[in-house]
C-alpha cells in the first residue's frame, strides 16, 4: 500500500498553542507556589507525557527523589490552574486546518494525542472547532493504560480510525516523546520544530528575534527532533504536505518506517 491512512497530530506547540506555553507556565507556577523554582529548561525536559509523569519527573530532578502522595497532591492542584491558563492558550496554529483539509481531500483520517487529561483535551477541542479544526479522533492517557511514550494512544487511534497498518500512519509532534511515541508505534514520523517545545516561543516573539538568531534555533530544534529519530523535520503543520508526499513515494516502493 503506497497510501497514508491516517495522520495522528499532538496538541500543544503542534497544533494549538503556538510555543507550547501552557504547560510551561502552569508547571512553573504550580512548583513556586510551593516552594521550589522551576526553569523553562526544566519545565520543557519531558514536555509530551502524561502531565502526572511530567510532575513526578521534576520532583524527582528537584529532590532526587518522588514520594507518590507529594506527587498526587501535586497533580490535584495542577488541574484547575492549567485548566485556567487553557482558555488563554488554546489558539489553533496557522495553517493547521488547511493542512487537516488537504490530508481529508485524500482521504487520510486526522486522529490526536496528548499528555493533557480529558477535561483539558475537551476543552481544546471545544475551542480548536470554532477555529476550523476538528480532528476525527482525540485520546488522552485517560483514555488508555499510559501515555507517552508507549504507544497505546496510537494503537487506539488506528483502532477508533479504521487506519491500518500501522506503517500507513504518520504522528506529528513538536516533543521527542512524540517521536518516541510514534517509533514505538511502528509509524512515521514527523518532527515540529518552530512552533512548539523545541524553540518555546510565540509566533510574535519568534519574527521578533534577528534573523541569524532564528536560523540558529531553527537549526538546533531540527537536529534535537531528527536525532531522536524524527524521520521528517518541518517548521509547523503547515509545512508537512512535502513530508507526507515523502512518506507515500516510499510506501509505494514498498519502504517501511
Amino acid at each position: 500500500m503506497g497510501r497514508v491512512t491516517a495522520v495522528i497530530f499532538d496538541w500543544a506547540g503542534t497544533t494549538v498553542d503556538h510555543g507550547s506555553l501552557a504547560p510551561v507556565r502552569t508547571l512553573q507556577k504550580l512548583f513556586a507556589s510551593h516552594g521550589m523554582a522551576v526553569t523553562e529548561e526544566e519545565a520543557r525536559r519531558d514536555m509530551g507525557v502524561h502531565k502526572k509523569d511530567h510532575i513526578r519527573a521534576l520532583l524527582r530532578a528537584k529532590r532526587g527523589a518522588a514520594r507518590e502522595a507529594e506527587v498526587d497532591a501535586l497533580f490535584a492542584a495542577f488541574i484547575p490552574m492549567q485548566m485556567d491558563c487553557l482558555v488563554s492558550y488554546s489558539g489553533v496554529i496557522p495553517g493547521v486546518a488547511a493542512t487537516v483539509d488537504a490530508l481529508r481531500s485524500r482521504g487520510v483520517k486526522i486522529g490526536s494525542t496528548t499528555g493533557y487529561t480529558r477535561p483539558m483535551l475537551e476543552l481544546l477541542l471545544d475551542t480548536a472547532s470554532t477555529q476550523g479544526y476538528e480532528p476525527d479522533c482525540a485520546l488522552c492517557p485517560d483514555d488508555t493504560v499510559a501515555g507517552r511514550p508507549w504507544p497505546w494512544m496510537c494503537y487506539v487511534s488506528a483502532i477508533r480510525l479504521r487506519a491500518y497498518p500501522m506503517h500507513t500512519m504518520v504522528k506529528i509532534g513538536d516533543t521527542l516523546s512524540d517521536i518516541e511515541e510514534g517509533l514505538n508505534a511502528g509509524m512515521w514520523t514527523v518532527g515540529i520544530a518552530r512552533t512548539g517545545n523545541m524553540i518555546g516561543l510565540t509566533a510574535e516573539e519568534f519574527a521578533a528575534l534577528p534573523a541569524d538568531e532564528q536560523t540558529k534555533r531553527l537549526e538546533a530544534a531540527r537536529r534535537k527532533l531528527s536525532d531522536a529519530g524524527a524521520h521528517y523535520v518541518a517548521d509547523a503543520v503547515g509545512d508537512c504536505m512535502p513530508s507526507i508526499d515523502a512518506i507515500e513515494a516510499r510506501l509505494a516502493k514498498g519502504e517501511r518506517p
